[in-house]
């Protein structure tokens, strides 16, 4: 996708700056103490439709696209690692002035978050389904594997987008995560999974992902972390977020009955809740 079409969540609020080899795509809402919201692999700043206007009544909410997806024009196809991405978010945030009291961040995206506070840039986290575990046994090897091949051979983003096309296959693709959404919140994954761009962007940074340095280091991650799972999260189950909780000397893990991967576009009332009673309590 080039520009934000003006029926996008928070149109009138998108803008694009350059920093690092990216152009972002940024958004920002409300005033008071600053929140970032950094959204999983394979969203955008859309996934924060319904919770992003519920802290904006307290808080400024600033939040962009991962770069190669949604709207972010990445600028180093070989930057889609964590450690890069985490240096090349840390440069947006400088160049924007961003010091948050607090990150909230889904799925994938709490890597993201511990990676930047390990180099201090934050240390308050909210991490809700946090994908920060490696898969297990041949898997753990076979799928990254894979993942590599597809994001560098010709046409896989193209035979994606034809896939997403097909009536049912975005629905099944999110129900298939424990969560159930109304038909306008998959609309916008509809147009993002049909986008040849995104799903590239998608694709590399799953390729380039690595999580073994960053576990290994949790216990020394002294930031104060709230894990937030879905009950119902067939995506990341909650028994990683539950696990990796203890190892970690300031964290703590609550589960959400009822909801599933997508917790925060489902019942963003509830989430909203835990996060600012979390922003509330002492450190």
């Amino acid at each position: 996708m080039t520009r934000v079409p003006p029926d996008w969540p928070f149109a009138e609020a998108s803008r694009f700056t350059r920093a690092g080899p990216h152009e972002w795509h940024v958004q920002e809402l409300g005033d008071g103490p600053l929140l970032v919201l950094i959204h999983g692999a394979g969203g955008g700043t859309q996934s924060f439709r319904h919770l992003a206007p519920i802290l904006a009544r307290t808080h400024r909410v600033a939040m962009f696209d991962l770069p190669g997806q949604g709207f972010t024009r990445a600028g180093a196809q070989r930057r889609f690692g964590l450690d890069p991405m985490a240096e090349d978010i840390a440069a947006l945030m400088a160049a924007e002035g961003w010091a948050p009291v607090a990150i909230v961040a889904h799925s994938a995206g709490t890597a993201l978050a511990l990676r930047l506070a390990e180099m201090g840039h934050v240390d308050r986290i909210v991490g809700i389904n946090a994908a920060i575990s490696n898969f297990s046994g041949v898997a753990g090897v076979l799928y990254p594997l894979m993942a590599k091949v597809l994001a560098t051979l010709p046409f896989v983003a193209e035979v994606f987008t034809a896939n997403a096309a097909r009536p049912g296959s975005v629905e099944r693709l999110i129900s298939g995560t424990g969560t159930e959404l109304p038909s306008d919140d998959l609309g916008f994954y509809r147009r993002l999974v049909s986008d040849r761009g995104h799903v590239a962007g998608t694709l590399s940074m799953m390729a380039q992902w690595q999580l073994d340095d960053l576990l290994r280091r949790l216990p020394a991650v002294d930031a104060e972390v709230l894990f937030l799972t879905g009950a119902r999260d067939k995506a990341v189950p909650p028994r990683v977020s539950a696990a990796m909780a203890p190892r970690m000397p300031r964290a703590r893990h609550r589960d959400l009955p009822g909801l599933g991967h997508l917790a925060h576009e489902e019942d963003a009332e509830r989430v909203a809740a835990e996060v600012l009673g979390f922003l509330r309590a002492d450190g």
